[in-house]
């Protein structure tokens, strides 16, 4: 699996595309992680674990129903934000800013090829945002819930 999206990242000209011993990619701050499951059945199982440890599920917008509002097609992409306090203000602690970013947010999406994918901003990458110092043992729990969040939602 690792070698084909090695593969379709070469051959689409993406020379920054890198991928994590998970079989997961990053690119520009995204986390994507391939998915065995339809977009809606991937966000539903994102939704129930997330709930099950206690995040709030604050809303789930389905942009390809918004697209149909306008006459227009997209493939299947569903945003799920959530979040919990006990997270994400240690991080605003650190920069006030990263507000912006939070609560987190999960982008659920089919690419042209069919294939489905979860994506979500890389902690790190909004730390450097945010020039955010000192703030590494926060950054370390948001970043392995993600990971476990988005692992148990893909499989």
């Amino acid at each position: 699996m690792k070698q084909a999206l090695i593969l379709v990242a070469l051959t689409l000209g993406i020379s920054n595309f890198s991928f994590a011993a998970d079989g997961s990619s990053a690119d520009n701050g995204l986390v994507s992680v391939p998915s065995t499951r339809s977009v809606k059945d991937t966000a539903d199982k994102l939704e129930s674990v997330l709930t099950s440890k206690g995040m709030t599920v604050f809303t789930r917008i389905n942009h390809a129903d918004g697209a149909k509002k306008v006459n227009k097609e997209l493939r299947e992409t569903e945003v799920v934000l959530f979040g919990n306090p006990k997270a994400g203000t240690p991080l605003m602690q650190c920069a006030q800013t990263m507000g912006i970013d939070l609560p987190q947010k999960a982008l659920i999406w089919k690419d042209e090829n069919g294939a489905v994918w979860l994506s979500y901003n890389d902690p790190r990458y909004l730390a450097a945002r945010h020039n955010m110092e000192g703030c590494d043992g926060a950054l370390d729990k948001v970043s392995g819930a993600l990971a476990k969040f988005a692992k148990a939602a893909t499989e």
